[in-house]
């Protein structure tokens, strides 16, 4: 999988989202985030958007040292030829940020030199 560096040295990879299994993806460009344990964290409007369901809620410390109680939802990912369900994390934030658990297992290299990325 190939992603990008932008203009902001932000490494970004394009994820497909969707609500359920049978439902048409849409593309999401991420920001990998290696502070974050989870899945994804997508901002409310694109959560809208997909028409995700709610799940539950967790705690959560933001970068400010903060601790807040954040909805959860569910969507199923293409993921490197698979389908895969994980939780998405609902914030107030303008970029989805893709976590630690989806890359467990897989080898990230970010070129800032090049602005590439790469994850397998």
């Amino acid at each position: 999988m190939k992603g990008v560096v932008d203009d902001n040295l932000r490494a970004l990879i394009e994820v497909h989202v969707g609500a359920n299994p049978d439902s048409i993806k849409s593309m999401v460009m991420a920001w990998v985030d290696t502070a974050f344990n989870g899945g994804l964290v997508l901002p409310r409007g694109e959560i809208e958007r997909l028409q995700l369901k709610e799940y539950s809620s967790t705690s959560a410390i933001l970068a400010d040292g903060q601790h807040v109680e954040l909805p959860t939802f569910t969507c199923y990912l293409e993921w490197f030829g698979n389908e895969y369900r994980t939780q998405v994390v609902a914030n107030e934030g303008a970029h989805p940020l893709l976590g630690t658990m989806l890359l467990e297992g897989r080898d990230l290299a970010i070129s800032y030199r090049r602005k590439t990325v790469e994850l397998n």
